[in-house]
């Protein structure tokens, strides 16, 4: 044990003495090659500040498209409108009633749709769908500060699906149009929406990019599934294309250029199931003006005439009629009245290739550069008669269509709806019974008035229970219709409310 212990102090001995030689070895090694390193020290990875020329190209793009969107989006609104409900006919015998909703209060809910718009004026203007207000009875507009205002029908195109509504305000942050006939395919836009529906912010406001797909697309969507001949007849169909995400509740809101300006107003999606699969089409900005201009000084559209029966041209045409491609117009026939374009020497047969020195390449497009101009104005229009060319100047003339532009309609008040718009009963074993209370007791709104300060409550539906007033119990419809009578205009009543199923929800009403 001794003899290994001594062993292993002399091997200890050794390396020490290795290791002490080494260390006066670098010493000397560091003397001869200068003065000894200075200690080490982290180097910061310095920041690149050059880019690629792809990179910053996205970036610029992704910086103009915050900027539309920053400035934009304060003019698009939400707009809601309000259709009183109708009541069904009774075509069921008394013993199949019993599966049927026969609740004759349920069935005055107002039915409630909405979509978006745009304001074209400080002075609030502002510009959305037909299809969005059609039938309503009574229109409002939310906006981007969160007021919402009633809105009034200045008046309504079905045939180009645009309408134009007024609320009575000041100051408010315009949206500007640009020149939608600049506007290329391959070129990026924004849609921006405000689908968010009443008091719920959760989808207030969106905003899609993409590009311009394609340009003069008809789609038949115009077209009424009751057969309406005249709008079959007059409704212009030449939409630009988007792969701009466009959903439901978009519809009316602009379509955008890198400058920011409209170049359309988004209005319908191709889609089998109801939501964008890729394929939006929007109403051409040149359109919407010439439409919109009418709408206010007259509250319908001044349509123009050039009185012809027209086609787009087939191959077989374009042979026939010895044109240089499969593009333009035929002209097969002339109105029964006198034509304007049958005045000015057009003969059926012609090719409509131009007009105004815009190329013509099918119906639709010809259709909505009419459409453009007022009656009155002369166009000048570029044709081939048999591999000849020939021009004519037509004055257009005003053609004799009904106005179909229609007031809002004032909805039956609800009886004993009150200043907040809501009819209050007691709630007995019937009512409870057909709402499916699970029991009777207290007070119960039945109906809502379309238009009223209730009706613009989300929160606020039929059947509901009236638990309590501005944190005052209720127990009885007199009880609760009392307290709402010493309610004063501009004060808020807080009504915590309770469904068939148990649920309770405060919604706050401002008197109006």
């Amino acid at each position: 044990m001794l003899n290994r212990i001594r062993q292993n102090a002399k091997l200890l001995f050794l390396v020490g003495t290795a290791l002490g030689i080494s260390l006066l070895l670098a010493s000397g090694i560091a003397d001869r090659r200068g003065p000894p390193l200075p200690p080490l020290k982290t180097v910061p990875t310095p920041a690149v500040t050059t880019v690629s020329r792809d990179v910053r190209t996205a970036l610029n793009l992704s910086d103009a498209f915050q900027s539309i969107a920053a400035s934009v989006t304060p003019g698009v609104v939400r707009i809601e409108s309000e259709r009183a409900p109708v009541q069904p006919r009774r075509m069921f015998p008394n013993r199949f009633r019993q599966f049927l909703d026969d609740d004759s209060a349920r069935q005055q809910q107002p039915e409630v749709a909405g979509g978006s718009g745009f304001i074209v004026s400080a002075d609030g203007y502002i510009v959305t769908n037909n299809h969005v207000i059609e039938g309503a009875d009574f229109i409002s507009v939310r906006l981007f500060d969160k007021r919402t205002l009633p809105a009034r029908l200045v008046g309504r195109d079905p045939f180009t699906d645009i309408a134009l509504l007024k609320i009575e305000a000041t100051d408010l942050p315009a949206v500007h149009f640009g020149d939608s006939d600049q506007a290329n395919v391959g070129e990026w836009v924004l849609a921006i929406g405000n689908p968010g529906f009443g008091d719920a912010s959760t989808l207030d406001f969106t905003v899609t990019s993409g590009i311009i797909s394609a340009k003069g697309r008809p789609l038949d969507v115009l077209d009424p599934a009751s057969g309406n001949n005249t709008l079959d007849r007059f409704a212009i169909e030449d939409f630009i294309q988007t792969d701009a995400a466009i959903n439901p509740g978009n519809s009316g809101g602009p379509l955008l250029s890198l400058r920011g300006e409209v170049v359309g107003v988004n209005t319908a999606i191709a889609s089998s199931t109801g939501f964008n699969q890729g394929y939006a089409f929007a109403i051409p900005a040149n359109l919407v003006q010439r439409v919109i201009k009418d709408l206010a000084e007259f509250g319908h559209v001044r349509r123009p005439l050039l009185g012809v029966s027209i086609d787009d041209i087939t191959q077989e045409d374009a042979e026939v009629f010895k044109l240089p491609e499969i593009s333009g117009v035929l002209v097969e026939d002339f109105s029964p009245d006198d034509s304007p374009a049958r005045s000015a020497g057009l003969e059926r047969g012609d090719v409509i290739v131009a007009l105004g020195g815009k190329k013509v390449e099918h119906v639709g497009q010809l259709q909505r550069l009419i459409a453009e101009h007022r009656p009155g104005e002369r166009v000048m229009l570029r044709v081939i008669r048999y591999g000849v060319q020939h021009s004519f100047a037509i004055s257009l003339e005003q053609a004799p269509l009904p106005v179909n532009d229609e007031p809002v309609r004032t909805p039956r008040p609800v009886q004993g709806a009150g200043r907040l718009g809501i009819q209050v009963l007691e709630l007995n074993d019937q009512l409870a019974r057909q709402f499916g209370f699970d029991r009777s007791g207290g007070a119960v709104i039945t109906a809502v008035e379309p238009g009223s300060a209730a009706s613009r409550r989300r929160g606020l539906r039929i059947p509901q229970q009236i638990v309590s007033i501005d944190r005052k119990p209720v127990n009885s419809a007199r009880e609760a219709q009392a307290m709402l009578r010493t309610l004063r205009s501009g004060q808020i009543a807080s009504l915590m409310l309770r469904n068939p199923q148990g649920e309770t929800t405060i919604v706050n009403v401002r008197v109006p």
